[in-house]
């Protein structure tokens, strides 16, 4: 070493301040960065490392059952699981797709871009079985996870399926009474915070928080699941056979207002709501509304025997043809003079007479007894999309209003609701609110039943005693319903065959809704069956193609309910003078 330059360093102060100062500096930065870490940034910081080691997990509350009136089951909820991923560790996204596809059926081109990726959580399939994930767990597949859920299925399948309605990806009601009923049925979501480890688990030490979730309350019907299925399979084998769109049926308790029975055909899998064809998943019988027809006569005469003005022996001159304000109007087949009692008219279906017969009463009390029977009124079933029919206030009546709604055309009425008017006058008189709820059932498991239906008095039970007797001609060889006779019992009814508006240019079509509605035992009536065929291409009258129905749902339902045979026989009014 070069003397001289030892000699300089020792000599050199400046280089030693100089470094001393650099290092002052570093220190300094340091120390600055550590008091802004632990003191200024700290609240911040320790939030984002805590969002990042914890997750936050929906508990789903159990969904309400619904049942039918004996507690059968219709729609329930049953354990699922949601399958996640965590896409940094999966090493070959395919070759798990594969995996997966094998176990749930699952589609391998769908789940290939829910496997690949950098997320660190990412749902690849919902709602599997809990047997399907434990074979998926077998397969111990890197990055594959699960959550707890649920899952709505309908044990049935198709059975009341546009009643009772379906549930969506996201468990919410979509539909039907699950979507009508939504905040009854939901009850409350509670969810939990978890911390997880680097893969993605929960680590069974690591809640941070808790809040439970609250049950949802069940739904008993009023609807018997195996009155249901005959009704269903009946309807469904005249529609068939009747080559038509659609049909309903509606089976009412008359005493109670409880509907026993609620069909539409065509149908669908409530589990698969995705496969249904368009128009299949809406409740015919309550959310479409429909000119009643003939079986709208029933009420024209109910209010002339409730205001005295005829009986069932009144007689009636009907000519080929009546003219009234203008336009002519005739009935359904062409005749000669007839001479027929009020019995004669409603057993014939004659709208001439049935013209003249209102004409007794006139406009106003006519439009009031129309009211009272329930037309264009809601029934309060709180059916989502429910129609309540039409009925025009009566100054807005035409000049031809009050005879053509004499004879069922004009006004609008659903299936439940002309169903309701039939049980109105099963049940001497007295209407009771249709009903679709027996009760509650809540998350404690107390039951609680539905609050009473409304009771009107529409007409005297002597009218509705009448009115019974003259509709059982209707039910014999006399009448236009024949093929609804029930050996043992009798029968009353009253056959329908609607004209169908066309909309486009808002006139009657050729196409009809074929219906019959009927009571039995006719002397005190327990059950009211409502069938409607619409647009049939194979036939076209009410009484052959719905009162088959009719006979099969009724007799069914008499013998569930151990209904006695009647004894009496039916009172034998004149139906020509």
């Amino acid at each position: 070493m070069n003397p001289n330059e030892v000699i300089k360093l020792k000599t050199s102060p400046r280089r030693m301040r100089g470094a001393l100062a650099f290092c002052l500096i570093v220190l300094s930065i340091f120390g600055l960065r550590l008091f802004q870490l632990q003191a200024l940034d700290a609240p911040r910081l320790a939030a984002a490392a805590a969002e990042n080691r914890t997750r936050t997990l929906i508990l789903p509350a159990q969904r309400g059952e619904i049942t039918d009136r004996n507690g059968a089951p219709l729609a329930i909820t049953v354990d699922a699981r949601d399958i996640t991923v965590d896409q940094t560790m999966v090493t070959d996204p395919v070759a798990t797709a594969n995996a997966i596809s094998q176990v749930t059926g699952a589609d391998v081109a769908t789940l290939i871009p829910e496997l690949t990726g950098e997320r660190r959580f990412n749902y690849v399939l919902k709602k599997i079985t809990p047997e399907q994930w434990n074979k998926l767990k077998q397969l111990k597949l890197p990055g594959i996870f699960s959550e707890k859920t649920t899952k709505r299925i309908y044990p049935s399948n198709t059975l009341a399926a546009s009643t009772i309605g379906f549930v969506g990806g996201e468990g919410k009601g979509l539909a039907g009474l699950e979507y009508g009923f939504e905040s009854e049925l939901a009850g409350s979501q509670g969810e939990v915070t978890v911390e997880i480890s680097a893969g993605g688990r929960p680590l069974p030490s690591g809640i941070a928080s808790e809040k439970k979730s609250v049950p949802g309350m069940g739904i008993r019907l009023t609807i018997d699941r195996d009155l249901q299925f005959v009704a269903e399979q009946s309807l469904a084998a005249r529609v068939q056979f009747a080559q038509a769109d659609s049909g309903t049926l509606v089976a009412i308790s008359p005493k109670t207002g409880k509907i026993l029975a609620l069909a539409t055909y065509p149908t669908f899998d409530a589990n698969y709501p995705s496969e249904a064809q368009p128009g299949v998943t809406v409740n015919h019988a309550l959310v479409d509304a429909y000119e009643p027809g003939s079986t709208a006569k029933v009420m024209t005469m109910a209010g002339l025997l409730n205001e005295g003005v005829a009986n069932p022996a009144t007689p009636f001159t009907i000519p080929p043809v009546l003219k009234r304000n203008g336009k002519t109007f005739h009935d359904s087949e062409p005749h000669p003079t007839l001479k027929l009692t009020m019995t004669g008219v409603l057993a014939k279906s004659s709208n001439i007479g049935t013209i003249q017969a209102a004409e007794l009463m006139g406009a106003e009390k006519f439009n009031n007894y129309l009211t009272k029977f329930g037309v264009g009124q809601e029934t309060g079933m709180q059916f989502p999309g429910e129609s309540k029919g039409r009925l025009p206030k009566l100054e807005k009546w035409s000049g031809t209003s009050f005879p053509t709604f004499a004879f069922g055309q004009g006004y609008m009425v659903s299936a439940v609701q002309i169903a309701s008017m039939y049980a109105t006058i099963a049940n001497d008189g007295v209407r009771m609110n249709p009903s679709l709820i027996e009760g509650y059932v809540m998350p404690n498991g107390e039951y609680q039943t539905s609050a009473p239906t409304t009771r009107t008095e529409v007409i005297s039970a002597a009218a509705a005693k009448t009115l019974r007797e003259m509709m059982e001609i209707v039910v014999s060889d006399e009448g236009t319903a024949p093929l609804a006779e029930i050996p043992g019992y009798r029968v009353a009814g009253k056959t329908g065959t609607a004209e169908v508006v066309d909309p486009i240019c808002k006139c009657y079509s050729n196409e009809v809704i074929a219906s019959f509605i009927g009571m039995a035992p006719a002397e005190n009536p327990e059950i009211v069956v409502a069938v409607a065929i619409h647009k049939p291409q194979n036939g076209r009258w009410g009484g052959s193609l719905a009162g088959p129905v009719f006979k099969e749902v009724a007799q069914y339902s008499l013998k569930q309910l151990n209904i006695p045979p009647s004894n009496g026989k039916p009172t034998g009014y004149p139906v020509e003078w």
